[in-house]
């Protein structure tokens, strides 16, 4: 049986390069990806492109995939830090599902609690990251890609086809 894996963009300021070259290596290795944001409809990207959604955050039943994937960009931290997404990061760890983040929305799995006591990584251009790691119980490694167990962690879109293979290993 196939594995099947939820992307999740914000609805709006989403990083492109991260979400297509990500969607394109787990396509690639005949995983099925899923689309999920905020808010139905449509999500727009930093660049302008349009990527159609297809759940929405209170849609989804982890139960059905295999993993869950935070993408970065301008507007994670405005629409996917939230109690739902929160929810749907513990519900994942807690059952052993893949789990993880590229670009500012590591930080959001940092606030959910799902990096404690794990290595992780993340951007870091405004110099906040080691402190909110701190904060959390996090390990900050400075490495484009970090895989800790099921968990994998990259710092932006230069590392987003490493971390789709990431992702591949770890399913």
């Amino acid at each position: 049986m196939s594995k099947k894996v939820l992307l999740v963009i914000a609805s709006k300021e989403f990083q492109p390069v991260e979400y297509g070259k990500t969607k394109e290596v787990l396509e690639d290795n005949n995983i099925e990806v899923v689309t999920a944001s905020d808010a139905s409809g449509q999500a727009y990207a930093t660049d302008g492109s349009v990527v159609h959604i297809n759940l929405t955050l209170d849609e989804i039943d982890m139960s059905l995939f295999d993993g869950i994937f935070l993408i970065g960009g301008g507007g994670a931290m405005k629409y996917l830090d939230t109690g739902v997404m929160y929810n749907l990061l513990r519900t994942a760890q807690r059952e052993s599902r893949a789990y993880g983040a590229i670009c500012i929305s590591p930080r959001i799995l940092a606030a959910a609690g799902v990096l404690n006591g794990k290595k992780a990584t993340g951007w870091d251009s405004d110099d906040k990251l080691t402190e909110v790691f701190k904060k959390h119980n996090v390990e900050y490694v400075k490495e484009p890609v970090v895989v800790d167990g099921n968990l994998v962690t990259a710092v932006d879109p230069k590392a987003a086809e490493e971390f789709g293979k990431a992702i591949v290993k770890i399913l």
